[in-house]
């Protein structure tokens, strides 16, 4: 019986099918038993001589689909998922029986794959089974949650090519003349269009030469003396500060996630070579250096 531990032929299943599914998703979605299938994944869906294949192998091969074809309603790509399984166990069976399968080149390939196949379940069980949303929520009030935020700005500027032109423009603004209009006017920067408006902005997201006047101004106040930074001569006026929220745990979950794998592989990798006994040899066969 063809079980879930035996989905090597999802991947090129998987592929087989959305190469076709643009033409599956214009088509009228069938009206086979597909509509009602029952919620049970060991459910056999067809038979190819002694071979089965269950709902949850189908179901499986869905799951492996670009995001566009996964939200494609179930009975419409049904069928063309069911007639790929059936196409891929065809194929197999003639391999087989073609002794392809003996070859050394093939027998490589199948022992990698299946490494693979064992590597990545041992991971799952002994890894990402430690990832809980407990584990991962944890990690959050810890490192993120209880954190202030950072400051924040809120900046326009405008842009010139020399100090001399930044010192008119500084002079025109003492004058009282309009800062935005000043920068659609005058600034040499891409948002001068939006009269200079750079929005809300961290220190470390501008060369330090802005930031740091910038954030030294108060709201509503602009530079008196022009700031120099790669791009040319910066007039700046601040419009606003605040301190940033914290992200929230949904905002962040998927990069903590990875963050505490990463941390778990790489502690179960060191556990693993300081148990066992490697030898390292460069491509003429002479030994490597212990790697550090």
């Amino acid at each position: 019986m063809l079980t879930l531990r035996n989905l090597s032929i999802a991947a090129p299943m998987a592929l087989s099918l959305a190469l076709s599914m643009p033409a599956v998703a214009q088509t009228a979605a069938p009206t086979a038993p597909a509509a009602e299938a029952p919620a049970d994944m060991s459910t056999v869906v067809a038979r190819v001589g002694d071979r089965e294949i269950t709902l949850g192998e189908l179901m499986v091969m869905r799951s492996q689909l670009p995001a566009q074809y996964q939200q494609v309603p179930i009975e419409a790509i049904y069928e063309p998922m069911l007639n790929r399984a059936i196409d891929q166990i065809l194929i197999t069976n003639a391999a087989r029986a073609s002794g392809v399968a003996d070859q050394d080149e093939v027998k490589a390939r199948i022992e990698e794959a299946a490494d693979q196949v064992i590597a990545e379940a041992y991971l799952t069980q002994t890894i990402a089974s430690q990832v809980t949303e407990e584990a991962l929520r944890k990690r959050y009030h810890e490192t993120i949650g209880s954190q202030v935020g950072e400051e924040e700005a809120k900046a326009r500027h405008i842009l010139l090519e020399s100090e001399e032109d930044a010192r008119d423009v500084i002079a025109e603004l003492d004058d009282g003349a309009d800062f935005a209009e000043l920068a659609e006017q005058r600034s040499t920067g891409p948002s001068a269009a939006q009269g200079g408006d750079l929005g809300w902005f961290q220190a470390g997201q501008m060369v330090p030469e802005f930031s740091d006047a910038a954030f030294a101004l108060e709201p509503g106040a602009y530079t008196k003396d022009p700031v120099q930074s790669q791009f040319g001569w910066h007039v700046i006026l601040l419009e606003d500060k605040r301190t940033a929220d914290a992200p929230s745990f949904e905002q962040v979950q998927e990069q903590i996630a990875a963050e505490m794998t990463r941390e778990l592989i790489q502690t179960r990798l060191e556990e693993l070579r300081g148990a066992a006994v490697v030898e390292r040899f460069g491509p003429t066969g002479l030994p490597l250096p212990a790697a550090q």
